[in-house]
């Protein structure tokens, strides 16, 4: 794959999202020429949605796993040029195989298969240990009151 990386602080520069809201800790390869990029998801028990889901039996939401998958996503985007607020547009064939627990590391592997500077679609898995917890493909548009730049660095 490619050789690039990049570390918390710069992914905080690219997304708009901040704690807990902020699913990505690190880009651990990206390749633009190919269009796919690879991430991690550090999961702790100190994440704020393991209080309520579930007390006792704390499972990472599938939803937050989508997320992190979008995040990851919309950083490839960023990385290709395309300016603009990245919005979720839409999930589909998304399949949950096995819970995502405290201690796991996810490694989100996303490959776009279209992108333009008014949005693109991708198909993302998440992995653990190498077994694949999620797969889904992703949709995303760039919001048409943010389309020139609302990326924090530009």
């Amino acid at each position: 794959m490619g050789t690039h990386s990049i570390d918390i602080d710069e992914i905080i520069r690219i997304l708009p999202h901040t704690y807990p809201f902020l699913l990505v800790d690190r880009i651990l390869d990206i390749d633009l020429e190919n269009n796919r990029i690879v991430g991690q998801k550090n999961v702790t028990i100190n994440e704020q949605f393991f209080t309520g889901h579930f007390p006792g039996k704390p499972i990472m939401p599938g939803v937050l796993i989508i997320e992190s998958m979008a995040q990851v996503g919309g950083i490839l985007m960023h990385k290709k040029g395309i300016k603009g607020l990245k919005v979720l547009m839409s999930v589909y064939d998304a399949r949950f195989r096995r819970p995502v627990t405290p201690g796991d590391v996810l490694i989100i592997d996303v490959q776009a298969t279209f992108l333009s500077q008014r949005g693109g679609k991708c198909e993302a898995k998440a992995f653990v240990n190498d077994e694949v917890v999620v797969g889904a493909g992703i949709s995303f548009g760039i919001h048409p009151e943010f389309r020139e730049n609302t990326n924090k660095e530009t």
